[in-house]
């Protein structure tokens, strides 16, 4: 494998470390910056004090939606690094309007961050997807918020403590949340009846959008740390066959190598992982992609490994991954394009079969009735992978 196909997965990796790096330093400034007077300041002169500590607080928060940006950049999420570039310019705003040598690191860190995910932009290429649950518990939590800002603004007059938009923010914040710090106090019949129903509509959508927008990770975190494989039999595997990813073919695949060998698969979806389970297959919620997984099931002594899922970019980079880490096991990829299969063989992959134009071949040639089927499988195979294109 040539170092240029192994780029991707570096500059991936060290974007995703980067980035957690300029989040944690953004809030080690910010909380450094807010408690302490500034150590230098050259712009001190030119930003007032009032910005400059407003640029501490934002700066924390920036830091930690860096630290949550970086899980969606792990996974290769288009949005995620979307969210990232901007955070990082906004991180490089608040650094300079903090213009205290401290900040300067975390200036440098970002502008380095944002230029290498700006280079390897199109390795995020991962839509997200939302159930219609998620969606319509999110809707609900801005709809409140709204409901509550817009309402109390309006009521302001009936308010001690509201007299600005931030402010109608605040209160409905601090209500919904059921916080209540008491400086904000309505002081009419009316008001009062408003404060309660954003009370109640608060905490229903804050308990159901933590609910279903967490539940995923929560369910995610807890079958890794579980695992649907005890560590033992993890740790017991040996000249074994590792399915990487979960697509159309997954399952019939297994039914094939059930009585042929031991196979474990490797799917990123909980749900998947669970019918998986219930039938009888060895099973791992993780990502197929990922270094630490392909350790944790062992491919450095596997005896195969399998990719096909109904994306060939997934399966490039799973091929890709797995010939890294492991230079000598056998690799099958499944391309559900035909232009894709010497791709797949670049990445690493020994054998690359396409499905459709395999079947298509069957099916036209079994129709005149030239061959038998298990002649006709044989000599497409043979078509497929050719001595001499293995992709070693």
């Amino acid at each position: 494998m040539d170092l240029a196909a192994r780029r991707p997965v570096v500059g991936t990796r060290l974007a995703v470390w980067m980035t957690i790096g300029t989040g944690l330093l953004s809030i080690a400034t910010g909380i450094v910056n807010i408690s302490t007077p500034i150590v230098f300041a050259p712009l001190a002169v030119y930003v007032p004090f009032a910005a400059e500590r407003t640029a501490g607080f934002t700066g924390t928060l920036t830091g930690f939606l860096l630290l949550a940006c970086a899980f969606g950049l792990r996974r290769g999420l288009r949005l995620a690094l979307g969210a990232t570039l901007l955070l990082l310019v906004l991180a490089v705003g608040q650094g300079l309007l903090q213009s205290s040598a401290l900040s300067f690191p975390l200036v440098v860190l970002a502008l380095l961050d944002f230029a290498l995910l700006v280079y390897i932009r199109r390795r995020f290429d991962r839509p997200v997807s939302f159930t219609t649950s998620q969606a319509a518990a999110t809707g609900a939590l801005f709809g409140v918020l709204c409901y509550g800002t817009v309402g109390a603004y309006a009521l302001r007059a009936q308010f001690v403590g509201v007299e600005s938009p931030l402010d109608a923010v605040y209160f409905t914040v601090i209500t919904a949340s059921t916080v209540g710090y008491g400086d904000v106090t309505a002081t009419t019949q009316g008001a009062r009846l408003f404060a309660l129903s954003v009370v109640l509509l608060g905490t229903s959508s804050f308990g159901l959008a933590l609910a279903v927008l967490l539940r995923p990770a929560l369910q995610t975190s807890l079958t890794r740390a579980l695992g649907r494989m005890t560590r033992t039999q993890l740790e017991q595997l040996e000249d074994h066959v590792v399915v990487l990813g979960y697509g159309d073919l997954t399952e019939p695949i297994l039914n094939e190598l059930d009585d042929l060998a031991v196979t474990v698969v490797v799917a990123p979806d909980p749900d998947v992982a669970d019918r998986l389970d219930r039938a009888g297959y060895r099973t791992l919620v993780d990502d197929p992609s990922d270094e630490e997984t392909l350790e944790r099931v062992h491919l450095d002594t596997a005896r195969a490994v399998v990719a096909a899922t109904n994306d060939d970019a997934d399966d490039a980079l799973v091929v890709l991954t797995a010939r890294q880490h492991n230079p000598d096991v056998t690799i099958v990829a499944a391309a559900s394009d035909q232009e894709n299969v010497a791709k797949l063989k670049r990445a690493g992959a020994n054998t690359v079969i396409s499905p459709a134009a395999l079947g298509s071949h069957l099916i036209a040639l079994s129709a005149i009735g030239q061959r038998g089927m298990e002649a006709l499988a044989a000599e497409v195979l043979e078509r497929t992978e050719r001595p001499g294109e293995s992709g070693q």
